[in-house]
């Protein structure tokens, strides 16, 4: 699959956080970013499912991670 190119314009404190940001993470800017985008897309998805689930949770008495977690641990 080809991959698409997608341009961004940053501030010049911005981009150098991100150059700066995937030298120590030994990546390139664009796997950086394409890393950060990944996860705010996991983030926002998770988000979404809690929001579509938190009735069903709560009417079984699931009100925080920690009462999930005692049940499945």
């Amino acid at each position: 699959m080809k991959a698409a190119t997608v341009t961004i314009r940053v501030d010049p404190q911005l981009e150098r956080r991100l150059s700066r940001a995937a030298k120590r993470s030994g990546r390139s800017k664009s796997a950086f970013v394409r890393a950060a985008l990944e996860r705010r897309r996991a983030l926002d998805r998770l988000a979404d499912l809690r929001r579509r689930v938190a009735r069903f949770a709560e009417a079984r008495g699931y009100l925080t991670d920690e009462d999930v977690f005692r049940d499945i641990s």
